[in-house]
């Protein structure tokens, strides 16, 4: 016998999850990724003149996030702040495909873009993305007055919350926390959610009907839970459930205004369109755009394309509606 358990304990570390050609997890809770994992390159279209540099927002963490301005700004600008997409375990603000995406909100709505990067899973489970997101937007207003682009270009009036996938998770989480005054001086206008990473115990149709084929697929979109949510928590932790048995009531919630965009072929459309309704039911201000014959994060996969245009074209309505709100 204590042949046998020295056997057991001197055994090697074996895996209990895998991200195949991505990232295994071992049963000691060691990480390996693949250094070669990273989005495909994305031409970017002649005409696009936007600058961008990278800033440390999070000496702790080692955070960064990648600042975007139009090369002609003559007028203060509205501002995004941008959190990616990658089931809160994959994707960085270095990703050519988040990149391009950035690019595109830059340049399109003349506005200047924050990409921020945020501690991934299973490494730093939830809700650690959310603690570094709340933490980025912290650092944008601290700094507002002391970087350059910020301070002279920058209208801090004007400032937009938007990610989609779990970035759009992390945009809920955001207008709960901050609302529009929370985050004073700096006005948080609205919020757009893409294709929010949102998910629950009980199935929805749209789960149950993923196509084969989809790019994110059911398989995928469990194995995120498995690797994101803290251990033992079940797909109704408050992290990725607004309306979960332990997630506090939103009835009282100044969220402000809200974009949900979802895709007709989306695993998690269902989920979107739930979560607008019953905000739309508790009288927050909230608007719906469905993008037929699209699926899951197409902004992050063909963000040169024209739905893209059409979908940047809602979220300029959208900002435009809220600025007005607020004159």
């Amino acid at each position: 016998m204590a042949s046998s358990a020295s056997s057991t304990l001197s055994s090697p570390p074996y895996v209990v999850e895998e991200y195949p050609g991505v990232l295994q997890l071992l049963s000691d809770g060691t990480v390996l990724r693949s250094p070669d994992h990273i989005a495909p390159p994305i031409p970017v279209p002649d005409g696009v003149s936007v600058d961008w540099k990278d800033l440390l927002f999070d000496t702790t963490h080692g955070l960064h996030l990648r600042l975007y301005m139009p090369r002609v700004a003559k007028n203060k600008l509205p501002v995004l702040v941008y959190f990616h997409g990658g089931g809160f375990c994959i994707g960085s603000r270095t990703w050519p495909n988040f990149h391009a995406s950035c690019l595109r909100l830059a340049s399109d709505l003349h506005a200047i873009v924050a990409s921020v990067d945020y501690r991934l899973a299973p490494e730093h489970r939830l809700p650690a993305a959310l603690e570094d997101a709340a933490a980025a937007l912290l650092w944008i207003r601290d700094q507002s007055k002391s970087d350059a682009w910020l301070s002279e270009h920058a209208d801090l009036s004007r400032v937009f919350v938007i990610g989609e996938s779990a970035g759009g998770n992390i945009t809920h989480h955001m207008a709960v926390l901050f609302g529009q005054t929370g985050l004073a001086p700096v006005r948080l206008c609205g919020f757009i959610l893409l294709m929010p990473g949102f998910v629950a115990e009980e199935r929805t149709k749209s789960e149950l009907n993923c196509h084969d084929g989809a790019f994110l697929s059911l398989e995928k979109l469990d194995r995120y839970c498995r690797l994101s949510l803290p251990p033992g928590a079940t797909r109704d932790h408050p992290s990725c459930n607004p309306f979960g048995p332990e997630s506090p009531s939103l009835e009282a919630a100044e969220m402000g205004p809200i974009l949900v965009v979802v895709a007709e072929r989306d695993v998690l459309k269902d989920p979107g369109v739930a979560y607008a309704t019953r905000l739309k039911e508790m009288g927050k201000k909230v608007e719906l755009v469905e993008f037929k014959g699209e699926e899951h994060s197409f902004f992050a996969i063909k963000p040169w394309s024209e739905p893209v245009g059409e979908m940047i074209r809602e979220i300029k309505l959208f900002m435009d509606g809220c600025e007005s709100e607020s004159v």
